[in-house]
């Protein structure tokens, strides 16, 4: 266990990630594959596959908060699943879900930093996107594109930092590592998004090959990455 600053708290806060309560968790990254209904209802989709996209974008911000604690502070939450609690909401107005995690469960980076980059990509990401697909038809390529936006601008501020550049170029080689992605699915969905590039070349650019349909969730508009006129 870690003692979180003042200065880490509010950087989870500011991408809707608590540690402490501020609403009443309604279900957990354990039983999400139940959850789909209250997921539609709190959000306002007009469907399944559209909740189902709108809440990955959610669970998006959480590790992109894993990844920015991991080179920022070589810290990152490891706690249990069933501790990865999701609550109601509002921000700006529009009803939405926030993440609340226990700060007990931050822990040091290990020495092998693999270990740890699987640990999101594959434990506390991906074992979410196989829930979300078993209840409904969604593209996984969707899901996999609400999580990859929010580490561009991260890592893009990063490689201009000299204090931590070097840290930061190595783990995001390792996010993108085709042996640990490919432990767990078909190829490193991270790298086929990127081709090559860096994120500075894509910030603010149509990266993405499919629609996150935040454009039809009610109160959000098309986010800057989308691939559609």
């Amino acid at each position: 266990m870690t003692t979180l600053s003042n200065d880490q708290i509010r950087q989870l806060n500011n991408y809707s990630v608590y540690v402490n309560p501020i609403g009443t968790p309604l279900f957990n990254a354990k039983n999400v594959d139940s959850s789909l209904s209250l997921i539609k209802l709190i959000s306002g989709a007009p469907n399944d596959p559209i909740a189902a996209s709108f809440f990955m974008r959610r669970v998006g911000m959480f590790i992109s908060m894993q990844f920015y604690m991991m080179t920022m502070y070589d810290e990152i939450w490891d706690g249990p699943l069933e501790e990865l609690n999701f609550f109601a909401t509002t921000e700006y107005g529009n009803k939405t879900i926030s993440t609340y995690i226990k700060q007990e469960h931050f822990r040091d980076v290990s020495e092998n930093r693999e270990e740890d980059v699987q640990l999101i990509w594959e434990h506390q990401c991906y074992s979410i996107i196989q829930q979300l697909r078993s209840q409904c038809n969604v593209s996984p390529l969707t899901l996999w594109e609400n999580v990859f936006g929010y580490l561009l601008w991260h890592y893009h501020v990063f490689f201009q930092n000299p204090t931590i550049v070097d840290q930061a170029k190595q783990d995001w080689a390792l996010m993108q590592n085709e042996t640990i992605w490919t432990a767990f699915t078909t190829k490193s969905h991270l790298a086929n998004y990127l081709k090559g590039k860096s994120p500075s070349e894509l910030i603010n650019t149509p990266v993405r090959t499919t629609c996150c349909f935040s454009k039809d969730i009610p109160g959000l508009q098309k986010c800057g990455f989308c691939p559609l006129n």
